[in-house]
């Protein structure tokens, strides 16, 4: 395959590509919360993903916003009230990130770790 650009970057394959979007440690956690609920406030994001620092989720957010996975919603009232949506190009991610998901699963029963003790539902 040729190499392609896209936003100034030079791309090798589709598979790279698709990871710069969706990729790195937080965009497919983020993705797949919103996929949980129709919407999500920012406060909310947060709770579901402790370990993420509020940089780190405001930038994983615009990107995700800039690449057309998410809506953002801003209400002019105070406090700030923002509220994030998954786009139909997110809702497509969502059977990918499933895949991996599941594929990550079976990978920690091999190493001896159980899911479904380490992946306790939410009290919410």
């Amino acid at each position: 395959m040729p190499d392609f650009v896209d936003d100034g970057r030079v791309y090798y394959n589709p598979v790279e590509y698709a990871m710069h979007q969706i990729g790195g440690t937080w965009k497919m956690p983020i993705l797949w919360r919103l996929s949980k609920k129709a919407v999500l406030r920012y406060g909310d994001l947060k709770k579901y993903l402790p370990h993420i620092s509020h940089k780190m989720l405001t930038t994983q957010l615009r990107e995700l916003e800039t690449h057309g996975f998410v809506t953002r919603t801003v209400y002019p009232v105070v406090p700030p009230k923002v509220e994030y949506r998954l786009t139909e190009k997110g809702q497509r991610a969502i059977p990918v990130i499933d895949t991996i998901r599941q594929y990550g699963m079976g990978l920690m029963r091999e190493a001896g770790i159980d899911p479904d003790l380490v992946f306790q539902k939410p009290e919410h």
